[in-house]
């Protein structure tokens, strides 16, 4: 999956380069240190073909959450309640289809628009009756399990209909991967011939042209290894194309667009947000109602991935999310985080996941350390903030 390593301004002795996300590019190599740790210790089992797509079909339901958790945590919030919701909307969309023979594309559209309102009910409270998001989120939690388990009466619902499975458990073709792969490459090219043609235009600073190269090329070497190694196996996971789509269509919205913009000065700072003419209400309503969908939609990809609904689908799933945005780059104090750093922080944690359950290790140790990881992570976020 390509991203874009360019969104915010960089921090430490990368701080000079324009473009350079030293902060992107550190996670990025110590992703790398885990596989091949894992690998090393797998005897390479890890690094294979089935397994790498398992572990990416895995990632897709984290990734999924993780783009919409950093629009609300760049705009200085939080949202606990994404896990149960995940498990409710999967839950309503698997009791439509396999108890009242709802088609599946219908189910699916029913689970999206109820995560959409619930999103919009959380951000009602927390825009115009200012209740903490904390505390919002937190009933949320308790409230979306409550109903799960009340509706599906503490049962396993399944099997799905086909069209559903699909979502969830289908491949792209090796031609199709390769061809979207290509226009990924091109699109990725122009994006980086353009920024840097407008940035010469305004007569702002610039990366070394080899340097810049360097970037691109590498980026379309992992692009293409990404899609070779998958094709070995069955191809592309759908789950995976799905969010790539979100990734990039969201990447713009944050970015491109003047909603984006206004989140990063809400949680930048709220107060001048105000003065400046930002709507905080209608802008806080929109992105918890957009955190809503999105949460909806991994209960979808994971229910059709599972081929059931339970109810501890989704269970600590907002803690994985929220790890995987700070791990990633993203600040709790608010106004910084980035969508691609977001996707390598939900990266890691899968990876972390798949690799120790493939070690073996006792559940237990798999929540300390991704617990110390997440710590960490809070920590460097700080104290290079203290520094600054």
């Amino acid at each position: 999956m390509a991203v874009n390593l360019n969104e915010t301004p960089s921090t430490g002795r990368g701080k000079n380069i324009p473009g350079f996300n030293i902060r992107t590019y550190t996670m990025i190599i110590a992703l790398l240190s885990i596989w091949i740790i894992f690998t090393c210790a797998t005897k390479g089992d890890f690094l294979t073909p089935r397994n790498l797509s398992n572990l990416f079909r895995q990632m897709s339901i984290t990734g999924v959450l993780a783009i919409g958790m950093t629009f609300v945590i760049i705009a200085a919030q939080i949202d606990l309640s994404v896990g149960s919701l995940l498990g409710l909307t999967g839950g309503i969309s698997a009791i439509l289809n396999v108890w009242y023979n709802v088609n599946g594309i219908f189910s699916i559209l029913i689970a999206l628009v109820v995560g959409l309102l619930i999103g919009i009910w959380n951000g009602w409270w927390v825009a115009y009756k200012k209740v903490p998001s904390f505390i919002v989120t937190l009933a949320g939690m308790l409230v979306y399990r409550g109903i799960l388990i009340g509706i599906t009466r503490g049962t396993t619902i399944a099997p799905l209909s086909p069209e559903f499975k699909f979502l969830g458990q289908a491949y792209l073709t090796n031609i199709t991967g390769y061809f979207l792969g290509a226009l990924l490459i091109l699109a990725i090219i122009y994006s980086s011939v353009k920024s840097r043609t407008q940035r010469i235009k305004y007569n702002l600073d610039v990366m070394p042209v080899p340097l810049e190269i360097g970037k691109t090329a590498g980026i379309i070497i992992l692009l293409v290894a990404f899609i070779a190694i998958l094709n070995l196996y069955q191809g592309i996971p759908f789950p995976i194309f799905i969010l790539a789509v979100l990734a990039i269509l969201f990447s713009y919205i944050l970015n491109k667009t003047v909603f984006g913009r206004r989140v990063y000065a809400i949680g930048g700072n709220i107060e001048a947000a105000k003065l400046s003419g930002i709507n905080v209400n209608k802008n806080t309503l929109m992105l918890f109602a957009m955190n809503g969908l999105l949460a909806a939609t991994a209960g979808v990809l994971l229910t059709a991935r599972l081929d059931a609904a339970s109810v501890s689908a989704g269970q600590n799933a907002e803690l994985d999310a929220i790890a995987a945005c700070v791990i990633g780059g993203a600040s709790m104090m608010g106004g910084i985080g980035t969508i691609s750093g977001s996707i390598i922080g939900a990266l890691v944690m899968a990876s972390l996941d798949n690799g120790m359950s493939m070690l073996n290790i006792e559940t237990f140790w798999q929540y300390i350390v991704k617990g110390l990881i997440l710590l960490t992570a809070v920590w460097i976020d700080i104290s290079s903030k203290n520094k600054s």
